[in-house]
């Protein structure tokens, strides 16, 4: 094992014998059964609401990366083609660059980690690594760096899962469980040449991101009273059900069944706000259609909580791997979340809409909630940031799965690193390929068009705080 002291042998040694089941080399090879990926994106368009497929298509379009982070269901049936390792983690499903960001703990720190976990599920560790690095290839080339350059920081984000791997191999399991990545450690490393102001300016908006500027940003005040602003298409109210939307009577059943799934404590705490407005949002690329809601809630005038609601449905995953064990899909979101994320939301939890059917999942909105830009970063940025990435996600990994396992199987050499680049080089031109094809079929009329640019939205009168 190289001097390599485990905490469990046993799991290494079964990693080692997993590459029987697929080599490290073979890891950098794509699966084709010719299939359209338009077919694929229409046929995962079925539940989602058909008003807002032109803005989702609009945001697919606007570039390769933009289309990669709108088709994880694509990437999904392509990664299932081939054979895979056998050793299951919980998976983010969607682990591409965007998808990593700062958030807010309970003690209030801020700290770096996943943040999307809409596609999670039990999963062979290497269908994230894959993904990200992929990402990491798309982000590159849109940032118009170099070949070698991108390539540099696609093996960067492989070889920080792979040393973070083999670290937590030879750590106990509350070691791995209490680890976490803070901004303020992880800043210096990104204060380099061009990307370091960007970088600063992201962090202090995510400090700044509260619940007070969720108010003073989405609330104005009508009529003596307070309420969320439309901004249609992005932020609407919506009361009719059979339009995809929801009445005040229904949003308050939701709530109470949503409260069930709140630890005790958190109860006591939900229990402090009533209830003041809601609306329908418009969120993210691949999320985009998908039934998505903000509700408004005070204890006070000066007291605001927006909680986020959004829908889950089945994950992407489960067209190809064992389906999910919960019976509803917020559950699914809220378990796997809770799982791999460090510090998950206090107030996450789930329910059914009893009127639709639909499943949700519930979050609080903005609580310092925020990423980086990748367009910002050189190519030294990119890829200092990458390795940053692979390392969040082994540790993410090593909650759920057998570290010396998959330290096992991916070693402490670059093989596996240069497998990973390989397939992510290969998986960006498919992209490309698919982007286009996209774009030729929403200029021709075979998928939803673009909508004509939105109204500007009328100022915010006064914020909730005020």
């Amino acid at each position: 094992m190289g001097g390599l002291t485990v905490v469990s042998p046993v799991g290494y040694e079964l990693g080692r014998n997993a590459r029987t089941r697929v080599s490290r080399a073979d890891q950098a090879e794509l699966g084709d059964d010719g299939r359209n990926p338009l077919t694929l994106l229409a046929g995962a368009d079925a539940h989602r609401l058909a008003e807002l497929l032109p803005l989702r298509y609009e945001r697919m379009i606007a570039s390769p990366f933009s289309f990669f982070r709108g088709a994880a269901t694509v990437m999904a049936h392509d990664l299932a083609l081939r054979p895979h390792s056998g050793l299951f983690v919980q998976a983010g499903g969607n682990a591409h660059l965007q998808n990593f960001g700062m958030s807010g703990t309970p003690d209030r720190r801020l700290v770096f980690d996943l943040n999307d976990f809409d596609e999670t599920l039990e999963a062979p560790f290497e269908w994230d690594l894959k993904r990200l690095v992929s990402s990491v290839i798309l982000a590159a080339r849109a940032n118009r760096f170099k070949n070698g350059e991108a390539a540099a920081a696609a093996t960067s984000a492989a070889a920080g899962y792979r040393e973070a791997m083999n670290d937590y191999a030879t750590r106990r399991a509350l070691e791995v469980w209490y680890d976490r990545v803070e901004v303020d450690d992880l800043v210096p490393l990104l204060n380099r040449g061009r990307a370091s102001v960007p970088t600063l300016q992201a962090v202090e908006k995510a400090r700044s991101r509260d619940h007070l500027s969720a108010a003073a940003k989405l609330t104005e005040r009508i009529n003596g009273g307070w309420r969320l602003r439309e901004d249609p298409p992005l932020l609407t109210h919506v009361s009719d059900t059979s339009e995809g939307g929801m009445d005040e009577e229904l949003v308050r059943r939701c709530i109470r069944e949503y409260r069930q799934t709140l630890p005790a404590d958190r109860r006591v705490l939900l229990d402090r706000y009533a209830f003041v407005d809601f609306a329908r949002k418009v969120v993210g690329v691949g999320s985009v259609g998908s039934r998505c809601w903000v509700v408004l809630l005070a204890a006070s005038a000066n007291d605001p909580l927006l909680l986020q609601v959004k829908e889950a449905g089945p994950s992407v995953l489960e067209w190809h791997l064992t389906p999910s064990p919960y019976r509803n899909a917020g559950q699914r979101v809220v378990e796997g979340q809770r799982l791999i994320q460090a510090a998950p939301d206090v107030l996450l939890g789930w329910f059914r809409d009893p009127a639709g059917g639909h499943d949700y999942y519930v979050r609080q909105l903005w609580d310092a909630k925020g990423s980086f830009d990748t367009s910002t970063f050189n190519a030294s940025g990119l890829a200092t940031y990458s390795r940053l990435c692979g390392r969040v996600l082994a540790r993410a990994h090593a909650r759920s799965g057998d570290p010396a396992a998959i330290a096992g199987y991916i070693g402490h050499g670059d093989r596996f690193d240069r497998s990973m680049v390989k397939f992510g080089q290969r998986y960006a031109d498919r992209t490309e390929a698919d982007h286009t094809r996209l774009v030729k079929a929403v200029r021709e009329g075979e998928m939803p068009a673009p909508q004509r640019p939105r109204a500007v939205a009328p100022p915010v009168t006064a914020p909730l705080h005020a």
